[in-house]
């Protein structure tokens, strides 16, 4: 009988020395093999990006397919044209006026650890900044998007084979497992983490260096100088993308009094159904499991499965279900990150109690990470951007969309730092510079810091033996004064 977890230590071990000799080759390769390696590889992956949406859905049961193959687009096409002409490969930067010359070296062989949510774009997205900064990438799946992260990954070593380098660049565990994933983060270079918090907190805690991402509690605040209208458009747009499997996705609106009225109407012409009395308790009663934590029956859901598996009725075209929140905390589910049809809504009196309401929701699970606004007040905007605990804050944009830069400049990421407030490393939406050391090779500047100014007297070398320079005395004083000084002092003495 075959011990599965020692089977995947071993096969973890295995694979990190096969892509350890592989990465070693393409090290040496020059920018423009580097390019055109990673161009192959968007561009076989583009071609997939419907098939392998459609095999993400059917194994794992999350999301739409439609959308999945957009985020497969996102991180292939999209990619592609956001990193072309990046410098990554050799010197990167010379710069003639400071004498200093700045060159690229990879890490080496990255561990990338991929979600269920979102497992070929993850796939797709880390092996290309992985490939374009020189590295090698190990892959160790979810166990439950196993198969299409295991086709995505062929695809990508069919491309990498028509490019004349080793297959063994990419590569994935085929047999996963928590002792496995453990070590494959153990003998690696550094750790590429997106996925459950569990997951992320592993590893931080292996002992190699890590970039890795917190949960999202994205906080919608509609501020009463917005187009309501097309405020709640892009909420609903963003929240119903994927079945809000993006942890960027909003995850509670936040309005002023003065405009709730609107906001929950124009909510209810998008689509809402607002829970209330036995049909929010037995919603509430299939949010979590008995830890607190997400049921995972629920996430990347629409409206009727949810509604369907908490055994209420809701009107046909119904997107999301809405909660009105009294509060924040455990003891309020809709005060947390729901990755699926979901969503919280909070009525304040002005910008000022938004803005503290948002920080608690923030705390509440999505400290780091991201907040939208809609709001047409730009004082009001730079006091939230000033204030608030977030590495993005998007404004009259979708959150899910702009956060990974599909309706904003941000670059197109699907790991998304939440910076040292939420327990990351990095605060950006991660690239290939964030996957490779700068060696910086600098000359003297011949600011002299090493000669001897003109008007200082030539030092005596000590003679053997003398005597230690007594306090108060001049470092330079000769032999002589010395002897001359101890004597006298001699002769009081005595």
């Amino acid at each position: 009988m075959v011990d599965k977890d020692l089977l995947s230590i071993q096969e973890a071990r295995a694979l990190v020395r096969a892509a350890r000799k592989a990465q070693e080759e393409f090290r040496q390769c020059g920018q423009e093999k580097v390019d055109a390696v990673v161009a192959a590889v968007a561009r076989a992956a583009a071609v997939q990006a419907e098939a392998l949406a459609a095999l993400a859905v059917e194994e794992t049961g999350f999301g739409k397919a439609a959308d999945k193959a957009v985020k497969n687009r996102l991180a292939s096409e999209k990619l592609l044209k956001a990193i072309k002409g990046m410098k990554t490969i050799g010197e990167i930067n010379v710069d003639k006026e400071k004498r200093m010359t700045e060159i690229a070296v990879p890490v080496g062989v990255i561990a990338g650890i991929v979600p269920s949510t979102n497992p070929t774009s993850t796939v797709i997205y880390k092996s290309i900044i992985a490939l374009k900064a020189g590295n090698a990438i190990v892959f160790t799946p979810h166990p439950s998007a196993r198969r299409c992260i295991a086709k995505t990954v062929e695809i990508i070593q069919a491309a990498l084979h028509g490019c004349g380098v080793s297959t063994d660049l990419v590569s994935c565990v085929s047999v996963p497992t928590l002792e496995g994933s453990a070590e494959l983060m153990k003998v690696a270079d550094l750790i590429l983490a997106t996925g459950g918090p569990g997951m992320v907190k592993a590893a931080y805690s292996s002992g190699t260096p890590a970039l890795g991402v917190g949960a999202g509690n994205v906080p919608a605040f509609i501020e009463r100088s917005a187009d309501i209208e097309d405020a709640v458009a892009k909420v609903f747009a963003s929240k119903t993308f994927d079945n809000g499997t993006i942890c960027a996705s909003e995850q509670s609106i936040v309005t002023e009094s003065v405009i709730a009225e609107r906001v929950r109407a124009a909510m209810l012409a998008n689509g809402a159904y607002f829970l209330h009395g036995d049909d929010l308790e037995k919603v509430k009663r299939i949010m979590e499991r008995g830890n607190g934590s997400m049921n995972p029956a629920i996430v990347g859901k629409d409206a009727q499965a949810i509604a369907a598996l908490a055994g209420i009725r809701i009107p046909q075209g119904t997107r999301l279900l809405v909660s009105d929140e009294p509060g924040v905390g455990p003891r309020h589910p809709f005060s947390k990150e729901k990755l699926t049809a979901l969503l919280g809504f909070y009525v304040v009196e002005d910008w000022r109690e938004a803005c503290e309401l948002c920080i608690k929701l923030l705390e509440n699970g999505g400290i780091g990470h991201s907040l939208a606004i809609h709001s047409l007040n730009e004082d009001v905007i730079r006091e939230f951007g000033l204030k608030k605990p977030v590495s993005r804050m998007l404004v009259n944009t979708p959150s899910t969309q702009g956060a990974v830069g599909i309706s904003t400049s941000l670059f197109p990421s699907f790991t998304l730092g939440c910076g040292t407030v939420g327990g990351s490393s990095t605060s950006d939406n991660v690239t290939p510079m964030n996957l490779l050391n700068i060696r910086r090779v600098v000359h003297d500047l011949g600011a002299g810091v090493c000669s001897v100014p003109a008007h200082a007297a030539p030092v005596s070398p000590k003679p053997s033996g003398a005597f230690a320079p007594t306090p108060g005395v001049a470092a330079d004083m000769d032999v002589e004064a010395i002897t001359a000084l101890i004597v006298e002092q001699l002769k009081k003495v005595i």
